[in-house]
């Protein structure tokens, strides 16, 4: 995410946070409600394609879908190991031999470790120093990358289900 998108959200969300203190967590909760609805998106999109459609790519210079699958899983282990302040997990690799199954169940467990970081996340705790990609930055660059990431990933999704004639679950009726 550009350096300067992620100081705009947190010039806007700092500041509240501060004065919100002593009102509970609102940003941290606002954190919490995207990312389960979001994670949700996702995993229900990686359910949706069919299995013998996890190699399909629109174009020769787009990844397949079950390549966007293993990547937001590894992502996950990365961004939300800084939002927790711990080691990353090793999720295999993307590869073409990585089935649908396995492509699902590495996303369900990247998406549940999200889940019990995010979960402990105060707005005390916004403007932390962590470790994200490398440099140490402020907790909420992560929680702002996470929900950034998700939901550019989830849109690559949408568009590859709806080339297969799939409804992405946004689209399908109770659907948001």
């Amino acid at each position: 995410m550009p350096k300067r998108k992620v100081f705009f959200f947190m010039s806007l969300l700092l500041p509240i946070a501060a004065a919100a203190q002593s009102r509970g967590n609102p940003v941290s909760d606002t954190f919490r409600r995207f990312e389960s609805h979001e994670g949700k998106l996702l995993l229900e999109a990686a359910e949706s394609m069919p299995a013998n459609k996890y190699g399909y790519k629109p174009t020769d210079a787009q990844w397949t879908f079950g390549h966007i699958v293993m990547h937001i899983a590894g992502d996950n282990q990365v961004t939300c190991s800084a939002i927790a302040g711990a080691a990353p997990v090793q999720e295999p690799k993307v590869s073409a031999t990585v089935t649908k199954d396995e492509s699902v169940a590495a996303l369900k467990r990247s998406i549940e470790f999200c889940n019990s970081a995010i979960a402990k996340v105060t707005d005390a705790m916004l403007a932390d120093s962590v470790t994200f990609y490398g440099q140490r930055t402020m907790r909420i660059s992560a929680l702002v990358g996470l929900v950034e990431d998700w939901s550019d990933h989830y849109s690559q999704q949408a568009g590859y289900l709806r080339l297969n004639k799939i409804l992405p679950p946004t689209a399908k009726e109770g659907g948001e």
